[in-house]
């Protein structure tokens, strides 16, 4: 199976390249800096692109089989909205080239999972610091959503860079209910990873916490 990446230089996406290498999967990664990649790997490559380019991403998209989403920014409050624009390519490059399988990494906190945040993340932390970053993860949600494609949509909680585990709570919870806040990148990587075998979560948007 030929898996492209997007988002591939982050840190959660350096663990999907990682972790689907070892799963013996092809990966491709769609990466604007190729030189931030020192990995030599048979079945790893890099193409150069920009994901706010659509005609570069659907060339990247040629060939492949399943496209893996994990775009990202530095700043929590930078309110360009690239992951939901660059989400928007996506999805018209793969119903331009036939692609349907999407897995694409958003965010605890975002559409109807808002209600579950912790208290101090609901009414101070989100409000005043992620406002932009949840605007821009309900849109790239919206996006997704309106497509024809075999999408998967998961809401990891806040990311860290603590150790795969594969033990960890997934799927819904109860409105209004405290969750962990927690996730680390390694473990929402293999989430997003078992997704590609399992349907269960086909059209949905499960939570990841510890």
């Amino acid at each position: 199976m030929k898996l492209i990446i997007f988002g591939s230089t982050g840190r959660t996406g350096r663990q999907l390249v990682a972790q689907a290498l070892e799963q013996g999967y092809d990966v491709t990664a769609f990466a604007r800096y190729p030189e931030n990649f020192d990995l030599n790997h048979e079945h790893f490559k890099v193409i150069k692109g920009d994901v706010l380019d659509p005609a570069s991403v659907e060339q990247a998209l040629q060939g492949q089989d399943v496209v893996l989403c994990s775009l990202g920014m530095a700043n929590i409050m930078d309110n360009s909205q690239l992951r939901a624009k660059g989400t928007k390519n996506i999805i018209r490059a793969m119903e331009k080239t036939g692609i349907r399988r999407f897995i694409c990494q958003s965010g605890l906190g975002a559409g109807d999972s808002h209600g579950i945040l912790p208290y101090h993340y609901k009414y101070l932390i989100a409000p005043l610091f992620m406002r932009a970053l949840y605007a821009d993860h309900n849109l790239q949600e919206n996006y997704i959503k309106a497509s024809q494609l075999d999408w998967t949509i998961v809401r990891p909680g806040s990311l860290t860079d603590g150790e795969r585990t594969g033990i960890y709570q997934h799927g819904y919870m109860p409105e209004n209910k405290p969750a962990s806040i927690k996730i680390s990148r390694a473990d929402t990587a293999h989430f997003m990873l078992r997704q590609l075998a399992d349907k269960n979560y086909l059209h949905k948007t499960p939570c990841l916490s510890y």
